[in-house]
């Protein structure tokens, strides 16, 4: 895991998202992974961030995480994307820069990279599955390797039971069950663990 070069990208509009990517990076940081932590550009135009003070805040207290570029990808091992759900899909600001990989995507430069999502809702069924199954589809084309945590850890079920990837249910006060930090931590060494192998694999050959 020395080796592995991880890109953490989000997009979060009330820090839910931005939450879980932290705690990724950190998990990545302690098992001694080289670690970027990028959140996607904000679409939203400013009278609607004002508009809702936990975002203004959010979005005011964010400012300065680094914007991802397609660059990120290129020199990632891996990437953990973490977004939130959007009617069953990812959010437009996560979506608008997939739609910037497309350079990158031809010149085979995201083949075998090792990717793996998260996400959160508001209820449980709030679209959680859909939002992971629907980034992965971009990564089947981009010819990478999805990691999902399955069933491989008891925080999967015990947090929300999601196997395509960690997805986190917030109560009205913005509190989540204990046992998706846990999730999120399990999977990011499982996605730690995985593009290690890759790695040395792609070495010896």
């Amino acid at each position: 895991m020395a080796n592995v070069k991880l890109a953490i990208i989000y997009y979060s509009s009330t820090g839910t998202n931005y939450k879980m990517a932290q705690i990724a990076a950190e998990t990545a940081k302690k098992e001694g992974a080289e670690v970027r932590l990028l959140r996607v550009q904000e679409l939203a135009p400013e009278e609607a961030i004002a508009s809702n003070p936990a975002w203004k805040a959010h979005y005011e207290a964010t400012k300065d995480v680094p914007v991802a570029t397609p660059d990120d990808i290129v020199w990632a091992d891996a990437i953990i994307f973490c977004t939130p759900t959007r009617f069953g899909i990812v959010s437009s600001q996560m979506k608008q820069f997939l739609d910037t990989t497309g350079g990158i995507w031809a010149q085979g430069k995201t083949v075998n990279k090792v990717v793996s999502a998260m996400t959160s809702a508001n209820n449980p069924n709030g679209g959680q599955e859909e939002t992971v199954l629907s980034l992965y589809t971009t990564m089947y084309h981009w010819g990478a390797i999805v990691v999902a945590p399955g069933y491989t850890d008891p925080s999967i079920p015990a947090s929300g039971g999601n196997p395509y990837g960690t997805s986190v249910t917030i109560d009205n006060n913005g509190n989540w069950k204990d046992d998706a930090e846990k999730a999120v931590q399990h999977q990011t060494r499982r996605v730690l663990t995985v593009a290690g192998w890759i790695k040395k694999g792609q070495s010896q050959s």
